[in-house]
């Protein structure tokens, strides 16, 4: 029997890294917000490796903190490890991964959101999404709740009609033992919501007590630490208790068995549908696709302070528990290990995400948006990114204002949800820096300046914050502007520095950022013939840095940005009919047709549609404007 709740702005479906972000940003921007979940002793789980961050997902949390997210804020609060990957390479992948505590992180947004004005969080599965003349009107709970809003904002994650698998052993479950959402996936399918299968999966926990560290290799973090957000303190994040990971590797002896008991893994005896990350495959397909190599690198990665529990990263497996804990023995340094959390597999109802449009909504359902793991990605970072986003958007849309739309040189959250929206996804998506074309203009450190202003003119990044960013951004432009102005003449100081990193001498004066732009010459090098230089920060520094060595690239990856933005700027009718277009191919008219790109760089993006096809497209626009007596442009 249903009964009548109340009433609200926002309904956000899931408790994951998705909709813990969805929902703050929707009720931060003045909405009646309310947050459902099917434990509210699982928000914001990390059900797999305790982390946050890795290439290209370090730049997505750099961006949620500039756009006025949670996630960077809550991370630097519980690291236990802090690591810079790729350092030795360019800044365009430098890319920031923490160990996280677990446990503490879930608390810290927990507590987040039970003490945000405008946000209620309930337990209770949604089963039921009402639309009333074909927008959203009402979400229903399992036990006939009804709650009436305007939007909704559906992030499942992998609980939606999930199945956990482990050898033969199968049952219906998400992550951590918790219930599925068993019966949404049928209401979304009433109203011609396209349904997809993904798998995906975790490696066991291993009691700390029952490893031998002393064969293992140890891996410390950076002593110099960053913080993802501009609210943290260096001092607040030293502040905070160190661990260490350490480095396993498989053996034959692990591939043996691996490949002895072959026929029992549910990856290979049908057992297992869904399509599953091409980037992070289980250590059984691994050794299958990889007969060659002799053994494969593991990292044990604490999960918290407070428990013994270690992550096998690099060990995902659904072999049987048996089979599980005779690969675990057959490891250097875990001969007496104790599984505490067997490794398993897990498949989940997702959508095809070319059924929503770049503000995350829904094309054919106003008021319906998507975030995470249910548009088909994988990974915490890119959930949180989306569900930012959509809870923005949601707000927005309640509001009546135009939605944020992030293009992919603005940001690699624009490049992720271009992807999706326009290519779409046949895998769990997961976020790389090879995915973007403009990676130098997208880097960690200047993530603040692409983004603030977008954060604060949506009302989600506050006055405070802002204001920060600019007195920041005014720091960097009177560097860079003093660097250039200054002229070193020749002298056997400078000449002496030059040649202790091996770059030629002088003989006429030079602009001291001329001297930075060589290749081993670095802002700090130059601080013995800069006497009056004043005292920056680390983050300025780095920044005033990278702008002034890779000018010339970053000039030429703007160029190609302001072509790119041409083609984003010539508009295409969301009612076209693409088969009323002479000269389009078969193909193409079909893809059009189906994903309604919003523009003739969208339509460019998507797979099918050729340059021939732009081409047609483009004259199709320009004879349009000058039928109605308008410049083409």
């Amino acid at each position: 029997m249903e009964f009548y709740v109340g009433t609200a702005d926002v309904a956000v479906i899931g408790a994951g890294h998705a909709g813990c972000e969805a929902a703050l940003a929707a009720a931060r921007m003045g909405c009646k917000t309310v947050l459902f979940t099917i434990s509210n002793d699982a928000v914001a789980n990390m059900p797999c490796n305790p982390s946050i961050g890795g290439t290209g997902k370090g730049q997505l949390v750099f961006e949620i903190d500039a756009l006025g997210g949670e996630m960077g804020k809550a991370a630097d609060k519980v690291m236990l490890q802090d690591r810079m990957l790729n350092a030795s390479k360019g800044p365009a992948v430098h890319s920031k991964r923490i160990q996280a505590d677990r446990m503490m992180y879930r608390d810290l947004m927990k507590k987040t959101i039970e003490h945000t004005e405008n946000l209620s969080l309930i337990q209770a599965e949604i089963t039921d999404i009402r639309l009333t003349d074909g927008k959203v009107s009402a979400v229903i709970t399992d036990l006939g709740a009804v709650w009436e809003v305007k939007t909704a904002i559906i992030c499942t994650g992998t609980y939606l009609d999930s199945r956990v698998i482990i050898g033969d052993y199968s049952a219906s479950s998400g992550p951590d033992g918790l219930h599925a959402a068993k019966s949404l996936t049928a209401n979304l399918e009433k109203y011609g919501i396209r349904i997809m299968r993904f798998k995906t999966g975790t490696p066991p926990r291993i009691d700390s007590r029952t490893i031998d560290y002393s064969k293992l290799e140890r891996q410390d973090g950076e002593a110099k630490l960053t913080p993802y957000s501009a609210d943290t303190s260096l001092e607040e994040l030293n502040a905070r208790p160190k661990l260490p990971c350490y480095i396993a590797y498989t053996n034959e002896k692990t591939h043996e068995i691996i490949r002895a008991n072959i026929h029992r893994s549910p990856l290979y005896s049908g057992e297992i549908h869904g399509i599953g990350p091409r980037y992070c495959p289980s250590i059984e397909d691994k050794v299958v696709r990889f007969p060659d190599k002799h053994r494969h690198q593991l990292f044990v990665e604490p999960t918290g302070l407070g428990t013994n529990e270690m992550y096998l990263q690099g060990f995902s497996s659904s072999m049987p528990a048996d089979v599980q804990l005779e690969m675990l023995h057959s490891m250097v340094g875990f001969e007496n290990a104790l599984t505490m959390r067997s490794a398993y597999a897990i498949e989940y109802d997702c959508i095809d995400s070319t059924q929503l449009d770049a503000s995350l909504a829904f094309k054919e359902i106003p008021g319906l948006y998507g975030a995470g793991q249910f548009n088909g990605t994988s990974g915490y970072e890119e959930a949180a990114a989306q569900g930012l986003i959509a809870g923005m958007n949601a707000a927005l849309y309640i509001k009546g204002k135009d939605p944020v739309i992030l293009t992919r040189d603005s940001s690699y959250i624009g490049t992720l949800i271009d992807d999706l929206v326009t290519k779409g996804t046949n895998e769990p998506y997961r976020m790389m820096t090879s995915r973007s074309e403009y990676r130098l203009l997208l880097r960690q450190d200047n993530a603040d300046a692409r983004l603030s202003k977008i954060g604060h003119d949506a009302g989600l990044l506050s006055d405070e914050a802002y204001a920060r960013y600019q007195v920041k951004a005014e720091s960097i432009a009177a560097e860079i502007h003093r660097l250039e102005k200054i002229v070193l003449p020749p002298s056997e100081r400078v000449n002496a520095l030059l040649a202790s990193v091996g770059e030629p001498p002088i003989k006429t004066g030079i602009r001291m950022a001329d001297l930075l732009r060589r290749p081993e010459v670095t802002y700090e090098l130059l601080a013995a013939v800069d006497p009056d230089r004043k005292p920056l920060s680390d983050a300025i520094i780095l920044t005033v840095q990278t702008e002034i060595k890779y000018e010339g690239y970053i000039k030429k990856q703007l160029a190609d940005a302001e072509r790119f933005k041409k083609l984003e700027k010539r508009l295409l009718p969301a009612d076209l009919d693409y088969t009323t277009i002479t000269g389009l191919s078969t193909e193409a008219v079909q893809k059009l047709n189906k994903q309604r790109p919003h523009s003739i760089g969208a339509a460019s993006r998507i797979s099918g549609v050729s340059p021939a096809d732009i081409s047609v497209l483009l004259i199709y626009l320009d004879i349009k404007n000058r039928n109605h007596g308008e410049d083409a442009k």
